[in-house]
């Protein structure tokens, strides 16, 4: 007798959005595609909401013309992976990604704010990222009260990680000039 060991059904980008067409998934779902795994996400509360709602405001207003504003939009990470980030700025296109998701290459900064899915994103989302070789990390810590910079992405790791509170401030890596108070955002 043959012995059977169950395994996980890993799916693709395919798969994934002939799933969304066919409206198997409730309509209030909060889902991503990491790694070939649908995974179900926390509901996004009120202080993480309002922390993004900083964020985008902010950023909105300093990088009009120069990029593109993405808040909780698909980003295409190979064949397996499609998360949404929180927030996300991208080279400017002149169809403003209507014909296609953007992809890593597309991506100045991405952040995700953190409260209650902090583990997740500092170890699974930050590696995927990397691994894309996303340029840029932001980690909105709400827990700690910090923003985590990844910068300079090898491999599985971000080479360079910064911690900085209130009283700090960050320029933006692809967008020289760009200067924002962590006070704006903490």
């Amino acid at each position: 007798m043959a012995i059977f060991s169950p395994r996980k059904h890993l799916t693709n980008l395919d798969e994934w959005r002939r799933l969304g067409e066919a409206n198997i998934f409730p309509s209030d779902s909060r889902l991503e595609l990491i790694e070939g795994e649908i995974l179900e996400m926390a509901p996004i509360g009120f202080n993480h909401a309002g922390h993004l709602k900083r964020i985008n405001n902010l950023l909105t207003l300093r990088v009009a013309g120069k990029a593109i504003v993405s808040v909780q939009d698909p980003l295409q990470l190979g064949d397996l992976s499609e998360p949404e980030p929180d927030f996300m700025l991208l080279k400017p296109n002149p169809d403003f990604y209507t014909s296609r998701h953007p992809t890593a290459d597309d991506v100045l900064l991405l952040i995700e704010v953190a409260d209650s899915s902090l583990v997740f994103d500092q170890n699974q989302k930050q590696r995927l990222y990397a691994l894309h070789r996303i340029p840029e990390y932001w980690l909105l810590n709400l827990n700690d009260n910090c923003l985590e910079v990844y910068r300079r992405p090898h491999g599985e790791l971000y080479e360079e990680k910064t911690t900085l509170r209130t009283g700090d401030s960050v320029g933006l890596s692809q967008l020289p000039g760009i200067v924002i108070q962590l006070s704006d955002i903490l």
